[in-house]
């Protein structure tokens, strides 16, 4: 790594942990996660990974004004609160960012209420320079049902300052899922051309953000960059062919050519497999500047074949230089392309019926790691992460 890179990965804020009670499998003690520029969740079914992938996504709505619908799609409050109501009445989390020289934090509650939903009865920002004795901190008004994070950075003083740096780190934490690859998708259907701005959750909008990139300043050589990474798992795939319908000049479709033949192929005639590492590749390998600051993936080698895991792989890494990217996985075959160092490892506590986290210390696995490889430590439940 040279300096360069070496001195914007100190500077650049990231994601340091994320302290958690009472969300799902979660009990009211808590569970601190910590967080590298590539974290690797690992466990069994069951275990709470995709329970923390759901936290990111509530984080995702309640960024956007919209918790009470992620409450409602959810099941409503008793089904994110530990056990229900009765055991648990409120989530409550603190979220810390932090550089080698600030940290910033954002720390709120979540308290069941009438209605079967949660409102807010705790809100509040943190925000330490180095070289200051204390930080400065600010509340914000309880008894919301949304975030007053999206009324306070309105307003112009001291306390807003912290709350739009807060709100931007915060609403840069996104959560991909590109399962949805059925005959109905979005991903296989016609979408709407000026739908570019950054790739949607699902990859719904997937033509019209390539089409963009492609034709932006600057932007043809990821495109290019992707076209070749999609060209090693599919090797008779050419290009897409991305020009508005001639229908309707508005809409714009995922079709392609083969290599050495005229024939023009549509979304419908890709498998599931290979449109998924489509949208993984455009996610992972797009403008930097455009990349959200931290990426999280559920289980992002469904459907993939085992070659194409090792440059999944590959292109994570290549992401993690300029941002973070947390994955759930069960996987034996990704963990192997990643150090000790990024595996956290959710088990179930059987005795106390809740999710830990662990992160490995490589320090620790050395002699282990010396004979076998992560996934035969996984699978000897060395590491844990087993039923």
């Amino acid at each position: 790594m040279n300096s360069k890179v070496s001195m914007n990965q100190q500077s650049r804020i990231k994601l340091d942990s994320i302290t958690l009670h009472g969300f799902k499998s979660i009990n009211s003690d808590g569970q601190t996660i910590y967080f590298g520029d590539i974290t690797v969740l690992l466990g069994a079914n069951g275990a709470g990974k995709s329970n923390l992938v759901s936290f990111f996504s509530m984080l995702n709505y309640m960024m956007t004004g919209s918790l009470q619908t992620y409450i409602g799609e959810s099941g409503f409050a008793e089904a994110l609160l530990y056990y229900g109501a009765k055991v648990t009445n409120r989530i409550e989390s603190t979220i810390r960012f932090s550089n080698n020289q600030e940290m910033d934090k954002y720390h709120f509650n979540l308290s069941h209420a009438v209605g079967d939903t949660l409102i807010f009865t705790n809100e509040a920002l943190s925000y330490w320079k180095k070289g200051k004795e204390k930080p400065l901190e600010y509340s914000l008004s309880p008894g919301s049902k949304e975030s007053g994070l999206l009324a306070e950075i309105k307003q112009k003083d001291n306390k807003s300052k912290t709350s739009r740096i807060i709100y931007r780190l915060l609403r840069n934490c996104q959560v991909f899922q590109f399962h949805d690859t059925s005959k109905t998708s979005k991903i296989r259907s016609k979408g709407y051309i000026n739908d570019n701005r950054f790739l949607r959750s699902d990859g719904g909008n997937l033509a019209a953000f390539l089409y963009a990139m492609k034709n932006k300043e600057g932007g043809e050589r990821y495109y290019r960059r992707i076209i070749r990474h999609i060209q090693q798992i599919m090797p008779q795939f050419q290009d897409f062919e991305l020009e508005p319908s001639l229908l309707n000049k508005d809409y714009v479709m995922l079709n392609w050519y083969e290599t050495g033949a005229d024939y023009l192929f549509g979304p419908h005639q890709l498998s599931d497999g290979s449109l998924r590492f489509m949208a993984l590749a455009t996610l992972l390998l797009q403008p930097p500047e455009a990349l959200p600051s931290v990426i999280i993936l559920d289980e992002p080698e469904l459907g993939l074949h085992p070659s194409a895991i090792s440059i999944l792989a590959g292109m994570v890494k290549q992401a993690s230089r300029k941002c973070q990217v947390v994955m759930a996985t069960q996987s034996q075959r990704l963990v192997d392309e990643f150090e000790a160092g990024n595996i956290v490892v959710a088990e179930r506590n059987e005795a106390g019926n809740y999710s830990e986290f662990k992160q490995l210390k490589e320090e620790k696995l050395i002699e282990w790691l010396e004979r076998y490889s992560l996934s035969e430590l996984w699978e000897k439940n060395v590491l844990g992460g087993q039923p």
